[in-house]
């Protein structure tokens, strides 16, 4: 059995990665589909969803549903609209 006191803390891995310019600008690329993915996530478990059900209440598979959750695609706006109204929530866009 491995000793705990050996792992070291996620944040302190990211911290010294972030210092890597090539790993931060890919980390920073990927930002956009991170926050879809989390947040679709959390609202769905949130209103105790499966992704099927999802799926069917907007209109598309349940692949979709998966590829959107899981970072693997980039979705229009059109199906991130019918995502939020079938979680009965709104896309809201911040420009920083």
């Amino acid at each position: 059995m491995k000793n705990r006191n050996n792992l070291i803390p996620f944040s302190d891995l990211k911290k010294d990665w972030m210092k890597n310019p090539e790993f931060r600008c890919e980390y920073e690329k990927l930002e956009t589909e991170f926050q879809i993915a989390r947040q679709i996530i959390g609202a769905r478990i949130k209103r105790k969803m499966s992704q099927e059900q999802l799926a069917k209440k907007a209109g598309t598979g349940q692949a979709v549903i998966s590829r959107l959750e899981g970072m693997n695609a980039k979705p229009s706006i059109s199906l991130l609209t019918r995502v939020a109204q079938a979680l009965g929530t709104k896309i809201q866009i911040t420009v920083p």
